[in-house]
């Protein structure tokens, strides 16, 4: 898979092309097959990835059983980040949603990496503190928020991060089922299931089997902020 792409990645912002193409080639490459899992929630924390190719999905387990599903990663995307700052056990777990290629820096590489290269530690407090605003953000709209709203917000995050322009809208470009929706927004199926087909008898959306097109981006910014319909 191309590395070029990933030279632009947040990580890498302010960094030199040297400095990018040094860090890079200290990474380990690995390669994982659909529901392969890169790590597990409670595992001892190893490293730093990057995804090279494919999508990684993060989930989390709740003290009550329940998974939620915390975000999609893709190319150039980052995970295990805490792995530069002494924290000893995952977050979260990572399973692979589609064939997919992941760089890896052991603990002791990412720091020393940091030590010659200042900005790579300030990239990554900076992607670690959009992380933590983006479920702040979350947990609120969980709170103060209907479902409709919840689920658009999440629908257009998802398409931020993985959306592909089609002659009709846009594709979330990802594996993406209703139950991960649900788990995303804290609802259930059934009404992931109930909005999404109003939603597509009104042609805001085309849902389809692990995907959903926005045909009406608009629309869907409507229903997310709580505008007067037009």
């Amino acid at each position: 898979m191309p590395e070029a792409p990933l030279s632009s990645a947040p990580l890498f912002e302010g960094l030199s092309a040297a400095d990018v193409a040094a860090i890079l080639a200290a990474a380990h490459r690995r390669r994982y097959g659909r529901a392969d899992f890169v790590c597990h929630q409670g595992d001892p924390v190893d490293a730093v990835y990057m995804v090279a190719g494919g999508r990684v999905r993060l989930t989390q387990l709740e003290v009550d059983g329940q998974e939620v599903v915390i975000r999609f990663i893709g190319p150039g995307d980052i995970f295990g980040a805490v792995a530069a700052f002494k924290v000893t056990q995952f977050p979260v777990s990572g399973e692979v949603v589609e064939a997919s290629e992941v760089l890896a820096w052991d603990r002791a590489t990412m720091v020393s990496l940091i030590e010659r290269h200042p900005r790579l530690g300030q990239n990554l407090m900076a992607i670690l503190s959009g992380r933590i605003q983006e479920m702040r953000e979350r947990i609120g709209d969980l709170q103060t928020q209907r479902v409709e709203r919840r689920i658009a917000r999440a629908l257009l995050r998802l398409a931020q991060q993985a959306g592909q322009r089609t002659a009709t809208g846009i594709l979330i470009n990802l594996p993406l089922s209703r139950q991960d929706l649900a788990e995303m927004t804290g609802t259930t199926l059934y009404t992931v299931s109930r909005v999404l087909s109003q939603w597509e008898a009104d042609g805001i959306v085309k849902p389809g089997r692990e995907r959903v097109e926005i045909l009406r981006p608009h629309a869907l910014v409507t229903i997310a902020e709580d505008l007067p319909s037009p």
